[in-house]
């Protein structure tokens, strides 16, 4: 039945064999999946349940938000899951760029020093760092304009921490570390919880009062265990991505001490009136049930990610992380090694979209970036990661990075398609 719909939906039957061989491989794999979203489902519903969730913190506020009891309800309930003081948890951040400048600018302040102890961070943070200028020469409202520097310690090459170079790299200056935990544009690994908790652990013997900030995003239901339960200050991420569960049309999230939070909130609205301001406009039940899906789509987006490793290595090509490691994260990447194929591969799964998938995807010079990227998304919600969505840079290795897939047999479907898209262009 389901080759029947495949070659309907113009697949050819080569590559749904290929398909079909793949997933019956990746069964025990996507039973431990499985295992993962269940305890972390319940996980979520008890939190609700001993937060009290109640119809009333559906509906909503608007104006100032004074009292906004769902609103403050959302935040108790972030703050119990990430096992954090407190939590930020708003449609005014616009997205986990947003909420990671947030955090930094918010808990930083002129003459400290901001140390990356994992090496270079995504590519739009190099704007709010100040690493790189917005094409006018400067960048305007950057933390180098406030008098804030920035030191980073590179990985090594294979992969692991040099604790020499973080070791004479934390200074007197050095206020916040940041740890970016999901690889971003490069092929370093994603780091895993507990990985992040050694990182942790060796910094705080070093200097015991600097602030250490996660970069959650992509990360969050993964694992059993978020970073603030491995000593994080501070764990950000997007609402568009992991933790909304497809269903959250904006925000983003910050969880941690009660003191770095307040900053937060601060920053996000004015002084003297931080969390109790923010009116909710209508979004909860999207917050709340989107929270609520989270852990089974983030499995799906798992599986996703795992299945196209597999068809993609059967092909030929190299993807990383490689489809039998160990998953911390929902991004893959794959190396395709032309301009061509890149391209190809991002028509592929916009043509498998819901949305716009009559739409042909073309690089353009997207802010934040230093090259030509390519994206495909057709998605519910704009830019939504936790959709089925692909992008790259259009530089060497031509490597595409896709996330998302809010269920298996749509994820599965355009992983096919993209190779399909491949084959018809004579590409494969």
């Amino acid at each position: 039945m389901r080759k029947e719909q495949y070659m309907r939906m113009g697949l050819d039957e080569d590559i749904i064999s290929i398909g079909e061989d793949v997933r019956k491989s990746l069964r025990q794999r996507f039973d431990r999946i499985d295992e993962m979203a269940e305890y972390n489902q319940l996980k979520v519903l008890k939190t609700m349940q001993d937060k009290q969730v109640s119809e009333a913190c559906l509906l909503g506020t608007t104006g100032y938000g004074y009292n906004d009891l769902g609103r403050d309800t959302l935040e108790e309930v972030y703050a119990q899951i990430f096992k954090a003081e407190d939590a930020l948890v708003r449609p005014q951040i616009t997205c986990g760029t947003h909420a990671l400048a947030l955090a930094l600018m918010s808990n930083l302040r002129p003459g400290d020093e901001l140390l990356s102890p994992v090496g270079k961070p995504y590519d739009t943070l190099e704007e709010v760092i100040g690493i790189r200028d917005n094409g006018n020469g400067h960048s305007s409202g950057s933390l180098r304009e406030y008098g804030i520097s920035y030191r980073q310690v590179d990985l090594k090459e294979d992969g692991s921490f040099d604790y020499e170079g973080i070791k004479a790299a934390v200074s007197e200056k050095t206020r916040l570390v940041t740890i970016q935990r999901s690889k971003g544009y490069q092929t370093r690994p994603t780091l895993s919880v507990e990985k992040i908790g050694e990182l942790i652990s060796f910094i705080r013997k070093i200097k015991p009062e600097v602030l250490i900030m996660v970069d959650n995003c992509y990360g969050e239901f993964v694992q059993d265990r978020e970073p603030i339960e491995m000593g994080a200050d501070m764990a950000v991420g997007s609402l568009i991505k992991n933790p909304g569960g497809g269903l959250c049309p904006s925000g983003g999230y910050i969880v941690g001490r009660k003191e770095c939070v307040e900053n937060a909130a601060y920053r996000l609205t004015s002084p003297g009136l931080g969390k109790e301001v923010g009116a909710s406009l209508g979004i909860l039940p999207a917050f709340y049930q989107g929270l609520f899906m989270a852990p089974v789509v983030t499995a799906s987006a798992l599986k996703t990610a795992i299945f196209a490793a597999g068809i993609y290595e059967r092909l030929g090509y190299t993807a990383y992380p490689a489809a039998d490691s160990e998953r911390y994260d929902i991004i893959q990447a794959v190396t395709l090694g032309s301009p061509e194929k890149l391209c190809a591969f991002c028509e592929g799964i916009q043509a498998a979209a819901p949305v716009d998938s009559h739409v042909t995807p073309e690089p353009w010079p997207m802010p934040g970036y230093d090259s030509n990227v390519i994206m495909a998304a057709g998605a519910f919600v704009s830019g939504s990661s936790i959709e089925l969505s692909a992008d790259g840079p259009l530089k060497e290795p031509y490597a595409v990075y896709f996330q998302g897939g809010l269920s298996l047999p749509h994820g599965a479907f355009g992983i096919l398609r993209s190779v399909q898209q491949l084959k018809n262009k004579g590409l494969l």
